[in-house]
């Protein structure tokens, strides 16, 4: 690790003096970019973070939102969300297993530092092409990962999306959102509230595990990462932290906790001088007092070491004990640090008396300050950085001759949009008795009884989208988010993001960096969703490239009950089928930009209109997915109606349709691969109410009725498609039998 010359520059000027080799390399670690944002914090005041609902914004551990009043819950108190999102992506790729683990272990920790317990995970992954072995080593190390943890704290992995493109081969992306639940009277923030508490270290042992790792996910993945950089990898212990989460629940439920922050980049450090600059204060800690579970460690290994499931608390002195014995119940370790003082953040170390916790005030005298500087510079004063961008070049028209079988066939069964069920079995989603929906659907839905409402969950982002164009890409994928909680009769409430790029001292690539954030923001503020947190990720390119600008969003909605729309249709019912907002379809302009059809076939074409009010078909589909003449409604996004038709069907209950031609279109098979969001299909048995609620605010299309004939017949134009359940069943297990 080392210092850049022009931020040491810096340093050496506000100290007056050169730094210790501790606080070079602390301050290397906060002022990386994955700390201090350095490359995107200019971007982000383009998000709309504000509104009624939001009681905490950006800047927290997890943002946190009132649930609207519904007045038919079990208690008469305000019910609060707390929503995170995080990226574990270069410790994915060195070791996928644990990578992935421990950043479901980061997530559910920031969660617990507002005071909340953890009721949801979210993940999104992206990885390189399907058909190679590597990404198919990491996608099994990853998923492990993720189900082992997640499984073993007992927080349910309801809802997630998986994608794979050639430009992940280098550098995998994981990023995982938790859901939290508290409420005004449990909050608890990382400001630091008054000098004089105490700072109490709980959890495990500090080893030497994640040394580095702010600045190591800041840095390009070289071609010997796998190897070199291991020792910047954490290691998880998920039950240590499924008793870090209940002794934090006995910690808020009796009010002994003033602030907390947790143990994550640039570990101790990091958290505790976060912790005290927030609340304009300073600390006083003493190193050696730290438990560990390694003989010999010296002082810049136990400030910086991210070894995993360690929270640092404030604590007013007459609870510290109290806090001791908590923690002893619970066979955790327990370790009173220091303290918050006015003055400078200082940490003292005594190699000679590591693990001695006596309190001599001598001993203290004799200790050397290996940190003594400002803790608002340190977490604030990095310079951001002004960098160039280019816009990336449109792709040129190219669209491939093909034959309408062999293209459905090949869309439905590529491993972006095929079934995701071997992922999503491995995770326990019923945990906690509060998943009514589960994964596979459009969006998850948990029962918030405390609200007496249904939470719905979306999450995922598109590369091929943004690949295609970052921001109409990124819009879209908001768009769809919103698509999917509304398709479960949910109204949108909140959302966090998750930006990944490559390095950003690239012209090309923070140009579309810049593109995703933009796009994003726009569409998330017309669809009046607050974006209250987030995290960035850049820096995810390797010998093989920079990966493609990926915005992952998680969006979520509430609704009154629990209950939902399906998402096949039910012949029982009859009705007929809709399909809402194809705009792109009544003006026969359709662009196949973005599409998995042009992915499959190599083809190039501009992106597709996005609807012209997308906040009122959201509203409207939210409306009529409530309505009980309603049976099944399902979105239109990724592969297009080929891929959403194909999902609606079962053994039971098949779907006669034919789609209208595509009016100016070259190729009226163009109406079943394009992919502008904002539409769903909705079987209904009352057709005229839809098209008079989409009255002014989308096209409505009729396509046809369920049959009870388990099988898919689908007219194009002057062609016919047919495919039973059961072969199309076959089509989706691409991933399933990929990897057996």
């Amino acid at each position: 690790m080392s210092l850049a010359d022009s931020d040491r520059e810096l340093v050496v000027s506000e100290l007056e003096r050169e730094p210790t080799p501790a606080e070079a390399a602390l301050f290397e670690n906060l002022w990386s970019e994955h700390c201090a944002y350095r490359s995107s914090r200019p971007l982000l005041s383009a998000f709309e973070s504000e509104g009624e609902q939001v009681v905490i914004g950006p800047g927290d551990d997890a943002a946190v939102v009132a649930l609207p009043d519904a007045g038919d819950g079990e208690s008469d108190e305000r019910t609060y969300i707390t929503m995170g999102i995080e990226s574990h992506n270069h410790p994915s790729y060195v070791d996928p297993f644990d990578g992935a683990a421990t950043g479901v272990g980061g997530i559910v920790r920031d969660t617990l530092s507002m005071g909340a317990y953890p009721i949801a995970l979210a993940d999104s992954l992206y990885f390189g092409a399907f058909e190679r072995e590597h990404s198919k080593y990491l996608f099994e190390g990853v998923v492990e990962g993720i189900s082992h943890y997640g499984n073993c704290i007992g927080v349910p992995t309801v809802a997630g999306s998986v994608d794979f493109h050639p430009d992940y081969e280098g550098n995998p992306l994981v990023n995982v959102a938790c859901v939290g639940l508290t409420n005004e009277e449990r909050l608890v923030t990382a400001l630091a509230q008054e000098p004089g508490n105490k700072l109490v270290l709980v959890g495990n042992a500090t080893g030497r595990d994640g040394l580095g790792g702010a600045s190591f996910a800041s840095e390009d993945l070289a071609e010997d990462a796998e190897t070199e950089d291991r020792p910047a990898v954490q290691v998880g212990d998920p039950y240590a932290e499924k008793l870090l989460i209940e002794a934090n629940e006995v910690f808020v439920d009796e009010g002994l906790i003033e602030s907390a922050r947790d143990l994550g980049a640039a570990g101790l450090g990091g958290a505790s001088s976060e912790l005290v600059a927030k609340g304009g204060l300073g600390a006083h800690i003493e190193l050696d007092r730290v438990h560990q579970r390694e003989p010999n460690m010296n002082a810049l290994e136990i400030l910086l070491a991210e070894s995993q499931e360690r929270m640092c608390y404030e604590v007013e002195p007459d609870n510290v004990e109290r806090v001791a014995a908590i923690a002893d119940r619970f066979d955790l370790g327990c370790s009173v640090i220091g303290e918050v003082t006015d003055g400078n953040y200082v940490c003292t170390f005594d190699g000679s008396e590591t693990g001695d916790d006596s309190s001599d005030e001598d001993d203290s005298a004799s200790r050397e300050a290996v940190v003594d500087v400002d803790a608002e510079f340190l977490g604030e004063g990095a310079p951001m950085n002004d960098l160039p961008a280019t816009e990336p070049a449109e792709p040129e028209s190219d669209r491939p001759e093909t034959d309408l079988e062999a293209a459905f066939d090949a869309v439905v069964s590529s491993p972006n949009t095929a079934s995701k069920r071997w992922v999503y079995r491995q995770y326990d989603h019923e945990v906690g008795i509060r998943t009514t929906v589960g994964p596979g659907d459009d969006a998850a839905i948990i029962a918030v009884r405390e609200a007496g409402q249904g939470l719905a969950i979306s999450t995922g982002g598109a590369p091929n989208w943004t690949s295609a164009a970052p921001v109409d890409g990124a819009r879209a994928i908001a768009l769809e988010n919103a698509t999917n909680v509304a398709a479960k009769g949910a109204t949108p409430l909140a959302a966090v993001d998750c930006l990944n790029g490559g390095n950003p001292e690239k012209p090309d690539v923070y140009g579309g960096f810049t593109g995703i954030v933009d796009g994003l923001a726009e569409m998330c503020e017309t669809l009046s969703t607050p974006v209250v947190g987030g995290n960035v990720s850049l820096y995810n390119d390797s010998v093989a490239g920079p990966i493609p600008p990926t915005p992952t969003l998680a969006l979520v909605g509430t609704k009154a009950g629990y209950d939902a729309p399906a998402l096949s249709v039910d012949a029982t019912a009859g009705g007929e089928l809709l399909l809402i907002g194809d705009s792109a379809l009544e003006a026969g302009e359709i662009g196949l930009g973005g599409s998995e059809y042009l992915a499959q076939f190599d083809g190039g074409d501009r992106f597709p209109a996005l609807p012209e009010r997308p906040a009122a078909i959201i509203e409207t589909l939210t409306s009529v997915a409530n309505a009980d003449e309603t049976i099944a409604v399902h979105d239109v996004s990724h592969g297009g109606l080929a891929v959403a038709l194909a999902e609606m069907i079962s053994d039971d209950a098949g779907l006669a349709v034919t789609i209208p031609e595509a009016g100016s279109s070259d190729d009226c098979a163009d109406a079943l691969f394009h992919e502008q969001p904002g539409r769903a299909l909705i079987q209904t048995t009352a057709p005229d109410d839809v098209r008079d609620a989409f009255e002014g605010v989308a096209p409505v299309v009729s396509l046809g009725a369920p049959t009870d004939e388990g099988a898919l017949e689908c007219t194009v134009g002057d062609r016919t498609l047919s495919r039973t359940a059961s072969e199309i069943r076959s089509l989706r297990s691409t991933i399933e039998d990929g990897l057996e």
